[in-house]
């Protein structure tokens, strides 16, 4: 790095690793917003809080051994398993250890699909045959007692589909639909892709498809394939769904797009059983100041049953733990009461979020900030929040707060699955972490999901973000320049 391209606070900041040599005219937020009205003494105050936090959180973390027992010794939790349950009592545990006020379970009727064997499934016609790496979507039928042998035909997207409706008619569709590599952000390519995966059963079950193949969500360069959750429309005959892994995606469309006359067996087991009770799982610190109001924080404890879950959601788990305890830590005391939501269903499901929201709303709460943290556990780039513009630009001399741990930018958005439903009930402003997301997709719902693919130190500046935003927010409320 050249020395002669830094100037004022930078420099110092560089040179002392402390951004109380900031002057006023020095600090500058992303997009140019200045921290007018914020003077010197204020700054420094929030500056060390922020450090101090950082300092256990680096020194005397609990983040990553936290998902190392979550991982290894819990393990895969799909809502109604065994080791779903095994995960509430962890997170009991966690919390308590954490030293949170109270903690409590919040019940809830949660989906119980069950899986029910090895996926499997070959293609052979032609004069050639091969095995398929797949894995059958989540609440999806099966095939029954034996494999479903059928054709099959490609299909590159839904206008394809209508325009070939009176081709798919007994046969498997497969939908080759891949990441669109221009998205730089991986999670709008997922947003494009993921409606095949969702919606792709029962549109080709219209025109009478009897199975489904889905491109894995991904764009990794591995074969592993990527399960997550279908929606059937009830009105619609439910056909086997199964993801393909990425390589075999791409080898399967190469001679479907030769013209050669394949067939697939696909052989799957999964089955939805009755709805079955699991809880949320509720850490407290009790505000000294305003304890009838809350920020929450959390993530959801569910996970996909082919791995361990650790990307997907154990780092978010394990993150908001490590908020409550690295402020219990440094003695701080907040205004408002902080609750960690380790939240259930998640991913087949969302009734866990949905049940907090309306229970947050049946007791009149109100609540300041829902923030969660379901993206990985990757490198925090920014948050972002359901801020109007102004309120927005209000607080993003924060950012220069957050620099230094790798949060460049607090951008208009909201939160996710787990937080936007406080929002529509209690109007709460909601809000996710932003890791780098170039690695996500690799990992997300496949059997590659486990402890070995989180770094460390990685996961452990997600938290110090996390606990420096609500440590502001907790403070200032949304008018840190007022």
């Amino acid at each position: 790095m050249n020395l002669k391209l830094l100037t004022g606070g930078w420099l110092i900041f560089l040179l002392t690793g402390n951004l109380s040599g900031y002057s006023q005219a020095d600090t500058a937020g992303a997009g140019g917003a200045t921290r007018a009205g914020v003077d010197r003494v204020q700054w420094e105050a929030d500056s060390g809080m922020i450090r101090r936090l950082a300092d256990t959180i680096f020194t005397d973390g609990r983040a990553y051994d936290n998902l190392r027992t979550l991982t290894k010794k819990v393990g895969a939790r799909l809502s109604g398993s065994s080791g779903y349950y095994k995960a509430e009592r962890w997170g009991w545990q966690a919390l308590e250890e954490a030293q949170a006020d109270k903690v409590s379970m919040q019940e809830c009727m949660v989906p119980h699909w069950v899986r029910g064997g090895k996926d499997t499934a070959h293609f052979y016609g032609a004069g050639i045959s091969g095995g398929l790496d797949v894995i059958a979507l989540g609440n999806s039928v099966g095939t029954g007692a034996k494999p479903l042998d059928a054709k099959v035909i490609l299909i590159h997207n839904f206008d394809e589909l209508e325009q070939r409706k009176d081709d798919v008619r007994g046969k498997i569709v497969f939908y080759n639909y891949p990441f669109n590599p221009l998205f730089v952000e991986t999670f709008q390519a997922y947003g494009d892709a993921v409606r095949y995966r969702g919606a792709g059963a029962s549109r080709a079950a219209k025109y009478g498809a009897v199975g489904v193949l889905v491109r894995s969500m991904s764009e990794g360069v591995d074969n592993a394939p990527h399960t997550g959750a279908l929606i059937y429309t009830d009105s619609l005959q439910k056909i086997p769904a199964a993801a393909v892994g990425c390589r075999d995606a791409d080898r399967l469309a190469a001679l479907l797009e030769g013209h050669a006359d394949l067939s697939v067996s696909l052989w799957t087991h999964g089955q939805m059983l009755p709805d079955t009770l699991a809880h949320n799982v509720i850490g407290e610190l009790r505000g000294s100041v305003l304890p009838d109001q809350y920020i929450t924080v959390g993530g959801h404890l569910d996970s996909w049953d082919p791995a361990e879950g650790a990307m997907d959601d154990g780092a978010g788990c394990v993150q908001s733990i490590e908020v409550l305890r690295a402020l219990r830590a440094i003695g701080y005391k907040p205004r408002h009461t902080i609750r960690v939501v380790l939240f259930a269903n998640e991913e087949n499901g969302g009734r866990g979020a949905r049940k907090y929201a309306a229970a947050a709303k049946e007791a009149g709460e109100h609540h300041l900030l829902g923030l969660e943290s379901d993206a990985g556990g990757f490198t925090p780039r920014g948050f972002s929040l359901s801020l109007s513009d102004d309120k927005l630009a209000l607080i993003r001399p924060w950012v220069e707060l957050l620099r230094p741990y790798g949060v460049y930018e607090l951008e208009k958005g909201g939160g996710g699955s787990d937080t936007n439903p406080l929002q529509e009930a209690v109007g709460a402003v909601v809000g996710e972490l932003r890791p780098d997301s170039q690695r996500y997709f690799d990992y997300h719902h496949a059997r590659t999901d486990v402890l070995e693919n989180v770094n460390k130190r990685e996961l452990e500046l997600g938290t110090v973000n996390m606990a420096a935003l609500i440590y502001l927010v907790d403070k200032y409320g949304w008018n840190y320049a007022n």
